[in-house]
């Protein structure tokens, strides 16, 4: 396997604690002249599908490499460890739903171990922090080109956990869509693809499904389509359906969380 000098991180371990530069120091005891791109620390702590849209939809940009993510409620427990590979690179972390979406965006899993391999972990494993321990440093391995088998034995990619699939639903005046995540800036990402919004009006109505009532939007390209304080329905850059206010946050005007529905209709 060829050296892949870029590893990627994306966790919840904040920016408060020491986690996330033991990981870095992990990673450069091992490997030194590896460079360490972190992708974020601030994923909502447990939060695995936050954790798994970021990574997917932030990895198709990164450089080719070994891409670790740890959101992991689950750690300790008989939640297997694996490392993935993709076309377009390697994924390491927690089997809990964490990765594939993420393997989809990078060509699909071509194959798949767990990593049970102990000359490849740290000496002594810790029950809570398999960031350390477990995932940084056979991170560190196949980023200076070892190969994935020798991590442990290889499992069927059509075993790995999955998270269920988000809600979207349409019908003849718009569509019904699970929000899948909220952004820093608090602009509300819908499960439903950019092709939702073809059919309605330049004008729509966004609120919960049923009888309360519903907020008018325009549907626009960017936030200054809307006017100051309005709602705008737009195509984000995961091309994905998205609300958001301009100069403002859709998140509170709605009174949305993350798997909570939202209606959007001409």
């Amino acid at each position: 396997m060829a050296v892949t000098p870029w590893v990627s991180l994306t966790t919840d371990y904040g920016l408060t604690d020491g986690f996330v530069a033991a990981c870095h120091g992990v990673i450069a005891r091992i490997a030194p002249t590896v460079r360490v791109i972190d992708v974020t620390h601030l994923v909502p702590p447990a939060d695995v599908r936050r954790g798994a849209a970021v990574l997917a939809q932030t990895v198709p940009y990164l450089p080719s490499g070994v891409h670790v993510a740890v959101v992991d409620p689950g750690v300790g427990t008989a939640r297997r460890g694996v490392a993935l590979a993709t076309p377009g690179g390697l994924l390491v972390g927690p089997d809990n739903g964490l990765l594939p979406d993420a393997a989809d965006a990078l060509g699909g899993v071509t194959a798949a171990v767990e990593l049970t391999e102990p000359t490849w972990l740290a000496a002594r494993v810790s029950g809570t922090f398999h960031g350390r321990d477990v995932f940084a440093p056979v991170a560190a391995r196949l980023a200076l080109g070892v190969p994935l088998a020798e991590a442990g034995p290889a499992v069927d990619p059509d075993g790995l956990v999955r998270l269920p699939s988000p809600v979207v639903a349409r019908d003849a005046e718009g569509f019904t869509a699970e929000v899948l995540t909220v952004d820093h800036f608090g602009n509300v990402q819908l499960a439903a693809p950019a092709e939702a919004l073809g059919p309605l009006p330049a004008t729509v109505r966004v609120g919960p499904p049923g009888p309360a009532p519903a907020r008018a939007a325009v549907r626009g390209r960017t936030f200054g389509d809307a006017p100051e304080g309005g709602l705008v329905v737009y195509v984000d850059s995961a091309d994905l359906v998205a609300v958001a206010v301009n100069g403002g946050r859709a998140v509170d005007v709605l009174g949305v969380c993350p798997g909570d529905l939202l209606r959007v209709a001409g």
